[in-house]
């Protein structure tokens, strides 16, 4: 596997790394002077879904029709680019993640993170065909900083939901969607 990107439209969509892993402020640095943005929030906030859900509303641009639920964490992951972002390109870094590993929610979480980056970054709509009415694809990717916990340990509470595939590379886990319904490429109509 390749080196995970911020900038690109491609897997892994959600990455699990040292804090002090310094691929992470290059791939920042170059997302920003391409004219994409970074959005830092504190994973000791995201510990239960409501504050979880008002954090992100504060700090991601959001759509206004974000109703604070999973299901809509995920399509407004996907639509903030096409409707109210300043930028497209977006890398949120969660900071302080550690405390998310004894997390209920984390499975579904990491899972809501990766369908959201799926469509935005490939432009495919929930059937999983080309979004014609939006046709740019945008790089959507979640890097969750961990201060003290090695990446390898939150393999399998990352990964509870089927359609999540997480493998250990270069001493980051990478998270990204499997199976049929999740096509690594668009399909037209």
């Amino acid at each position: 596997m390749t080196q995970p990107s911020l900038t690109e439209c491609r897997e892994p969509w959600v990455i699990f790394t040292r804090a002090d892993d310094p691929w992470v402020d290059g791939e920042a640095r170059r997302l920003r002077d391409a004219g994409g943005a970074v959005v830092r929030l504190d994973g000791r906030e995201l510990l239960e879904p409501g504050s979880l859900m008002a954090a992100f509303a504060r700090e991601v641009d959001l759509p206004a029709y974000f109703s604070h639920n999973w299901d809509s964490l995920a399509a407004s992951l996907h639509e903030r680019h096409s409707h109210t972002a300043a930028t497209s390109d977006l890398a949120i870094l969660i900071e302080h993640a550690d405390p998310l590993l004894g997390a209920d929610h984390l499975g579904l979480f990491v899972a809501v993170l990766c369908q959201g980056a799926w469509q935005a970054n490939l432009r495919i709509d929930g059937d999983g065909y080309l979004d014609l009415d939006y046709n740019e694809r945008n790089a959507l990717h979640v890097v969750f900083l961990l201060d003290e916990t090695d990446p390898a340990d939150f393999a399998g509470p990352a990964a509870t939901d089927e359609d999540v595939w997480v493998e250990l590379v270069d001493g980051r886990l990478t998270v990204s969607n499997t199976g049929e319904e999740w096509p690594a490429a668009p399909r037209e109509r």
